[in-house]
C-alpha cells in the first residue's frame, strides 16, 4: 500500500507540473527549461532511491523506514519542480513586461544568468538536513579581500643623542591616530600561510611639547620657545597621506564547501612587517591659552619645516582583528639644519 501511495505521490505531482506548465506558456524555450527542471528532479530522485533501497539491503534501515524516506524524497522533488517551474515562468513574465525598454531586458537578462538552481537533500545524515543554493554563484577561490584600517595610540619623537626619557614632548598626551583601507592577497597557490598587504592610509602624528613651550618657525629653523602667557594645550600635528606595504604571516582554517574554497584568519595568531611612504599633506599648530582673562584658540597651518616625504617601518602583532602596532619614521621630521628627530608611534592596529 505505501509502495503505491509513494509511486503515485510522485506521479501526480510531476503530471500536475507538466500540465500547468503546458497551459500558461508556449514559449519553445520556456518549454524546454521545464522540461529539464522536470528531467533533473526525477534523475536526483531516483538517486536517492537508489542509496534508501542501498541502506534497506545492508539492514541499516527497516522496510518501513525505507518507504517513509522516499516519501519525503519524493514530495520534496516534487515541490522542488513545482517551486523552479515558477521560477521559470516568473522570469518569463518579467521578460515581457520589460521587452519595450531594451535596458531593462539587459538588466533583467544579466540576473537571469546568475540564477542557479534550488538543491535540497535528506537522506544522508553528514550534510545539513537542507541545502539551498539560489543566487549569483561565489567564486571559487578569492584570494584577495579587503578591509578598514585603524589604529591609534602614543606618538613622540626619537632625538639623536638623547634619550626619550628627556623628551621635549609629553609621553602620554602626544598621540597619533591612522585610518584607511587595505587589501590582502594570498601569495602561496594552496596555502594563506603569508599574505600581501597593501593599501592607503591617512596619518595624523601629534606632539605636545611640554613645560609650556610651543613650535616657533624662524627661517628655515623651527625649535620650541616658551610661550608668552599661560598655555592650556599645545600641539603640532603632522597630516599625511601614505601607502603602507606589509607581509603577514601567520596560520588560518581552510573551509572548503565544495563549490568553493576560503582561507579564514578568525581567531588565529598573525604578525605582519613592512614599510610606508608618502607625503605631507598639512602641518598645524594649535594653541590654547588665556589672555587678559579671556580664553584664546590659535590654529596656525604653516610648512614648520618639517619634512614633505615621509617614508618608514612598521610591524604589528596580534590575533583576529586586533594586534599591537608599532610604526617608525626613517624621515625627519625637521629639515636640516634643525637636529635630528624621528617620529615614533606604539598604539593599537584594527583590521575590521
Amino acid at each position: 500500500m505505501k509502495k503505491i501511495l509513494f509511486i503515485a505521490l510522485i506521479f501526480s505531482h510531476v503530471v500536475l507540473c507538466e500540465h500547468i506548465s503546458a497551459q500558461e506558456t508556449k514559449d519553445p524555450v520556456l518549454e524546454q527549461k521545464k522540461e529539464k527542471v522536470i528531467l533533473e528532479e526525477k534523475e536526483a530522485l531516483k538517486e536517492e532511491v537508489i542509496s534508501i533501497n542501498s541502506r534497506f539491503n545492508k539492514g541499516d534501515i527497516s522496510s518501513d523506514e525505507a518507504n517513509k524516506l522516499k516519501e519525503d524524497a519524493a514530495e520534496i522533488h516534487a515541490l522542488n519542480i513545482e517551486n523552479r517551474i515558477a521560477i521559470l515562468e516568473n522570469e518569463a513574465a518579467l521578460f515581457e513586461r520589460a521587452a519595450s525598454t531594451k535596458k531593462a531586458m539587459d538588466t533583467i537578462k544579466d540576473d537571469q544568468e546568475e540564477i542557479s538552481r534550488i538543491e535540497i537533500k535528506v537522506f544522508d545524515d553528514e550534510d545539513p538536513l537542507v541545502d539551498i543554493n539560489f543566487g549569483t554563484p561565489k567564486k571559487y577561490d578569492n584570494r584577495t579581500r579587503s578591509n578598514l584600517l585603524v589604529a591609534f595610540g602614543f606618538n613622540n619623537a626619537l632625538i639623536e643623542g638623547q634619550s626619550i626619557n628627556k623628551s621635549p614632548y609629553k609621553m602620554g598626551k602626544s598621540k597619533f591616530f591612522e585610518i584607511g583601507w587595505t587589501w590582502s592577497t594570498r601569495v602561496l597557490e594552496t596555502s594563506n600561510a603569508i599574505r600581501f598587504r597593501y593599501g592607503f592610509a591617512f596619518q595624523f602624528n601629534g606632539l605636545n611639547p611640554t613645560d609650556n613651550m610651543y613650535f616657533v618657525q624662524d627661517g628655515e629653523l623651527t625649535y620650541l620657545e616658551e610661550f608668552p602667557g599661560s598655555l592650556t594645550k599645545s600641539k603640532l600635528r603632522m597630516d599625511n597621506l601614505v601607502v603602507p606595504i606589509h607581509f603577514e604571516f601567520g596560520p588560518s582554517k581552510k573551509i572548503d564547501r565544495g563549490n568553493y574554497v576560503r582561507y579564514s584568519t578568525r581567531k588565529k595568531f598573525k604578525f605582519g612587517i613592512g614599510s610606508y611612504f608618502g607625503f605631507n599633506m598639512r602641518t598645524r599648530q594649535k594653541l590654547k591659552y588665556s589672555l587678559n582673562g579671556s580664553k584664546q584658540k590659535d590654529k596656525i597651518t604653516q610648512s614648520y619645516n618639517t619634512s614633505n616625504l615621509i617614508y618608514g617601518l612598521s610591524s604589528y602583532i596580534g590575533v583576529d582583528d586586533f594586534s599591537f602596532y608599532v610604526k617608525y619614521d626613517l624621515n625627519k621630521i625637521f629639515n636640516e639644519p634643525n637636529r635630528n628627530e624621528n617620529n615614533i608611534s606604539l598604539g593599537l592596529r584594527f583590521d575590521l
